[in-house]
C-alpha cells in the first residue's frame, strides 16, 4: 500500500512538473511568500507599517527623487534584531524632505521641500545636532520607485508589507477551515443518520447567507482587527471543506479496507483519521487551494470597506480604498498597482489549484 502510494505520489508530481503555468504560479507564490516574510528587508522604507509621512511630497509618480535630511531625536529605540526584521524598526528620527541646503560655519540652513513649485520655509540648525559634525551622512537623496501615496508615504514599501496581510490570510482561513471542515464533514459522513441530518442542516444554512455578510457580522462581533478577519474567513470556508470531506468518506466508508479495518477491531477515530482521510487528501489540496485564493478577495474586499486591517496597517485592499479617487484624478497607478497584486497573487493559487486537480486526476 505504501509503494502504490508512493508511485501515486510520484506520478502526481511529474505531472505537476509538466504543467508550466502551475510551476510558474507556484514560483510566484514563493516569491510573494519571501517577500511578506521578510518585508522589511526588502522594503527601502524600514519603518513600523512603512508610515513615515511626509505631505510635502504626497502623490509623487514614480521614479520620483528628493533630498531628504535625517535630524537625529537622540532616543535610543530599545529594540531588538528579530522585532526589526519582522516588526519595522521603531524609528525616533525626524525625515524632511528639503529643496536646498547650504552651510555657513557651524550653521546648516536648509529650504524645506513644497510642491507644485511653491518656495519653501528656510529653515537653520546647528551642526553640533549630528553626532560628530557629521551632517553629510544624513543628507541623502532617494528615490521613490513606486512614487508616494497621498500621504507622502513610500508607495512601494506599502506595497511590500502589505503583502503580509494578503498572503497570511490564505494560511490562517485555510487552517481554520480545514480543522472545522474535516472535523464536521467526517462526522456527517462516517455516522450518518441524525449526526448527518443536523450537521448538513447547519451547513446548508450557513450556506445560504452570503459569505461576505457573514463576515462582516463575525467581524463587527469579535471587533476590527488583523486576527479578527482571519478567523471570520475562515470560520466561513469550513462548508465547502465539510461538503466535499462529507461526500468523499460516505463513498468511501464502504470500501474494503474500511470493511476490513472494523473487522480487526480499530475504533472509528483510527478508521477515519489513518485509513478514509489520507485516500482522500487529494481534493482537499485543490479545494485549499481555492479556499487561498477566496480568502485574499474576502479581506481585501473587508479593508475596502473600512472593516479588515485598520491604519496606519497597510493591506493591499486599503490601499485601493485610499486611491480610487485618484483613477479619475489622473493618478490611477496608486489603485491600479494594489489591485495587480492582489489579481496576480489569486490568479497564481487557482492556477495552481488547476495543475494540481490536473495532476491528482487519478483517471488521467
Amino acid at each position: 500500500m505504501s509503494n502504490k502510494n508512493n508511485s501515486l505520489s510520484s506520478l502526481a508530481l511529474q505531472k505537476f512538473k509538466k504543467n508550466f503555468w502551475g510551476v510558474f504560479s507556484l514560483g510566484i507564490i514563493v516569491c510573494i511568500g519571501l517577500v511578506s516574510v521578510f518585508a522589511y528587508v526588502f522594503a527601502p522604507d524600514a519603518s513600523q507599517n512603512a508610515n513615515q509621512m511626509h505631505l510635502s511630497i504626497h502623490s509623487k509618480s514614480p521614479g520620483f527623487e528628493v533630498q531628504m535630511l535625517t535630524i537625529p531625536s537622540g532616543i535610543i529605540a530599545d529594540q531588538n534584531f528579530f522585532s526589526k526584521l519582522f516588526l519595522g524598526k521603531n524609528n525616533t528620527d525626524t525625515e524632511i524632505p528639503i529643496q536646498s541646503y547650504e552651510v555657513k560655519g557651524d550653521v546648516i540652513s536648509y529650504t524645506e521641500y513644497a510642491s507644485d513649485g511653491l518656495q519653501g520655509l528656510e529653515k537653520q540648525m546647528k551642526i553640533t545636532r549630528f553626532p560628530n559634525s557629521n551632517y553629510k551622512e544624513y543628507i541623502k537623496k532617494r528615490k521613490f520607485a513606486f512614487g508616494t501615496d497621498k500621504y507622502g508615504r513610500d508607495y512601494l514599501s506599502r506595497i511590500l508589507i502589505g503583502s503580509r496581510i494578503s498572503f497570511f490570510i490564505g494560511f490562517v482561513a485555510v487552517f481554520i477551515s480545514l480543522i472545522v471542515g474535516l472535523l464536521m464533514g467526517s462526522l456527517a459522513g462516517y455516522y450518518g443518520g441524525k449526526v448527518d441530518a443536523f450537521i448538513m442542516w447547519i451547513i446548508n444554512i450557513t450556506w445560504s447567507i452570503p459569505t461576505l455578510l457573514l463576515v462582516i457580522a463575525i467581524t463587527l462581533a469579535l471587533e476590527k482587527g488583523v486576527w479578527q478577519v482571519f478567523i471570520a474567513v475562515g470560520l466561513t470556508m469550513w462548508v465547502e471543506v465539510a461538503r466535499v470531506v462529507r461526500g468523499q468518506i460516505i463513498s468511501a466508508k464502504e470500501m474494503q479496507y474500511v470493511t476490513a479495518a472494523r473487522a480487526l477491531g480499530y475504533n472509528d477515530y483510527r478508521i477515519i483519521t489513518k485509513h478514509i482521510l489520507p485516500n482522500i487528501f487529494g481534493p482537499l489540496i485543490v479545494i485549499s487551494a481555492a479556499n487561498f485564493a477566496a480568502a485574499i478577495l474576502i479581506e481585501s474586499g473587508l479593508s475596502f470597506l473600512g472593516i479588515g486591517a485598520q491604519p496606519p496597517m497597510a493591506s493591499w485592499g486599503a490601499m485601493i480604498k485610499g486611491h480610487y479617487n485618484y483613477i479619475i484624478l489622473g493618478k490611477p497607478y496608486l489603485a491600479l498597482i494594489p489591485g495587480f497584486c492582489i489579481m496576480l497573487l489569486v490568479m497564481a493559487f487557482m492556477l495552481v489549484g488547476n495543475a494540481l486537480r490536473d495532476a491528482l486526476d487519478v483517471k488521467g
